[in-house]
């Protein structure tokens, strides 16, 4: 008899853990839910994942600025003046070198479209303004050419080309 009440308290000591146990992982998980799912981008966030923008009314010589994951992004209809002075740049002279055509979508040497975040610090860069026609930022004096590579200053990289692609002739789509 005393046998017997010895496995019937191991079965009950066995369930009192097992039960413990399973309450045990069901608050951690309860708890681990929410701060793993808080990791995942927000909702105003995955709506910006890409943007659609109509270009139809920019002329050669303008800049326009839209938000694409909340920064600026510029997009610059050149004129050939334009890109003629960025493609006769030696690559020796770039600090960060990249030819124009790499920035650009073949046959679409007109649009130039970058990320417009400084690289240096993350300020926003004004446009047609510095020592080489492109971007002037006034925070900490990075100097950026017509092709958004960096030419002066204490930034260590070009403007980034986010990724895009002509959907038509007038409508342009970030990300």
């Amino acid at each position: 008899m005393a046998e017997n009440k010895k496995k019937s308290g191991e079965t009950r000591r066995d369930f009192i853990v097992l039960s413990a146990s399973a309450v045990a992982g069901v608050g951690a998980a309860s708890f681990a839910w929410p701060l793993i799912n808080s990791l995942n981008p927000s909702a105003d966030v995955l709506a910006m994942a890409s943007t659609e923008v109509d270009i139809a009314k920019v002329e050669k010589g303008q800049a326009i600025r839209v938000m694409w994951r909340g920064k600026p992004v510029f997009i610059r209809r050149r004129t050939e003046k334009e890109i003629t002075e960025a493609r006769d740049v030696k690559l020796d002279e770039l600090r960060d070198p990249e030819r124009d055509q790499d920035r650009v979508k073949k046959g679409e040497d007109e649009w130039l479209i970058l990320v417009g975040v400084c690289t240096h610090l993350g300020c926003v860069p004004l446009g047609y303004q510095g020592d080489y026609g492109g971007w002037f930022c006034p925070c900490h004096g990075s100097h950026y050419d017509t092709s958004g590579r960096i030419r002066k200053g204490p930034a260590p990289r070009n403007l980034a080309v986010p990724p895009y692609e002509f959907l038509n002739n007038n409508v342009i789509k970030i990300g």
